[in-house]
């Protein structure tokens, strides 16, 4: 068994992630009757959500209290990064939309769930996240909690004798051990996803919405392909794209499937350790742009908001729609701590313009229908985002102080 086990794990991960991906797309046309296969998907998922909140508490207290040194100048870069990109997002999805208009049929029924009513709900919450009670935080999976204890905890640890730094150490290399493991099985999790996504979903979302689609896929691939290769040229001053495939492969891939950025964080941070990154630098800015880093968001909250007011025949004038950006990118950094994400801050978008909440919800509505491929596509784009300017920040310290940048 270990030798199998061994063969299994010697061949590329992407290699087998993408044998994963085509049996599940195959199997999902062929027998969609065998819903048996899907929880593979489910149980990976739920694996990697489950140890992803112990892995950010104990690798950050490991870093801040063994660190020798500090690292807030690549934090501060990454955070700066993070803020920019995701207003930069949000400006031209505005842009986007006014290029290319697209109307909705607002004939679905509002949803009953409850949207925050303005900003500062949504920072409210936010500010009570971070001082959430710390097990609850990790129970909740509240990376801004966590993040905040776990620094704290760190701080407070940096006092300790060298046998309880080395037990914490100890303990953040053996959830990373986990961690490893987990992500070995990622080609039977990806398999069990794509099944279930192939089986239950039909092409009628690409015809009834295929503009708006079209629309909010386009701004997430150009913020992609266009925007964040600008961001890491300034930061490496070399060819950005070899580093930009890599995180497409390593980690867009899996936030894809999953379509859950907390499950990511355990992928972006192996990606990290395999890049040669600082753990101390990553165990931190990783988690934080779970939380702030939301390109993804942005655009799907301003091309939504966009959308409704066309529909309604109500004009974008360009004073409001930079407003409307700004607003799009600050509500979209507190998505995390809002139900429902980006979606839900729609309705507050819309009262920009006067929308009452009877119709933005339907908006809403309209968003759950197309969340299989928008949330999808958001997601890949805002935790691959995360790991590319992490890793950019960084490399660009490198630069600095002249070491060689190498890509695998």
């Amino acid at each position: 068994m270990k030798k199998i086990w061994d063969k299994w794990t010697r061949i590329a991960l992407v290699k087998r992630i993408l044998v994963g991906l085509i049996l599940g797309a195959i199997l999902g046309i062929a027998v969609p009757q065998a819903t048996g296969i899907a929880i593979l998907g489910d149980v990976f998922v739920s694996a990697l959500k489950a140890i992803a909140p112990l892995l950010v508490f104990f690798l950050v207290i490991s870093s801040l209290c063994n660190a020798g040194k500090s690292h807030g100048g690549v934090i501060k870069t990454v955070i700066i990064l993070y803020m920019f990109s995701t207003v930069l997002a949000a400006v031209i999805a505005v842009f986007a939309s006014m290029a290319f208009p697209v109307k909705m049929t607002l004939a679905n029924a509002a949803t009953d769930t409850s949207a925050p009513q303005g900003i500062v709900e949504v920072l409210n919450n936010l500010l009570l996240n971070v001082v959430a009670n710390p097990v609850s935080s990790l129970v909740n999976a509240n990376y801004v909690g966590i993040l905040m204890w776990a620094v704290l905890l760190g701080l407070a640890f940096r006092a300790a004798d060298k046998m309880t730094k080395k037990v914490l150490a100890d303990v953040a290399d053996g959830i990373s051990m986990v961690v490893t493991w987990i992500i070995n099985l990622a080609p039977f999790g990806i398999f069990g996803l794509v099944f279930n996504t192939v089986s239950t979903n039909g092409l009628d979302i690409f015809t009834t919405y295929g503009k708006l689609l079209l629309l909010l896929v386009g701004c997430m691939l150009f913020i992609y392909f266009v925007t964040n290769p600008l961001l890491v040229y300034w930061c490496i001053r070399q060819n950005p794209y070899p580093l930009i495939f890599q995180c497409l492969k390593r980690s867009a891939l899996t936030a894809f499937f999953t379509r859950s950025s907390a499950a990511n964080i355990p992928v972006n941070m192996k990606v990290c350790e395999e890049m040669g990154l600082d753990r101390d630098t990553y165990s931190v800015t990783i988690p934080l742009g779970a939380t702030i880093n939301m390109d993804g968001a942005a655009i799907t909250i301003t091309v939504m908001t966009m959308a409704t007011a066309f529909t309604l025949g109500i004009h974008v004038d360009i004073p409001t729609a930079i407003i409307l950006s700004l607003l799009a990118a600050l509500s979209a950094c507190g998505a995390s701590g809002v139900a429902g994400g980006s979606l839900l801050l729609i309705p507050m978008a819309c009262s920009l313009f006067g929308i009452s909440d009877d119709i933005s919800m339907q908006v809403v509505a309209v968003g759950f229908i197309i969340g299989v491929v928008q949330d999808s596509v958001e997601t890949a784009l805002n935790s691959s985002s995360d790991l590319l300017l992490s890793a950019s920040a960084e490399f660009r310290q490198w630069r600095l102080e002249g070491k060689e940048i190498k890509f695998k």
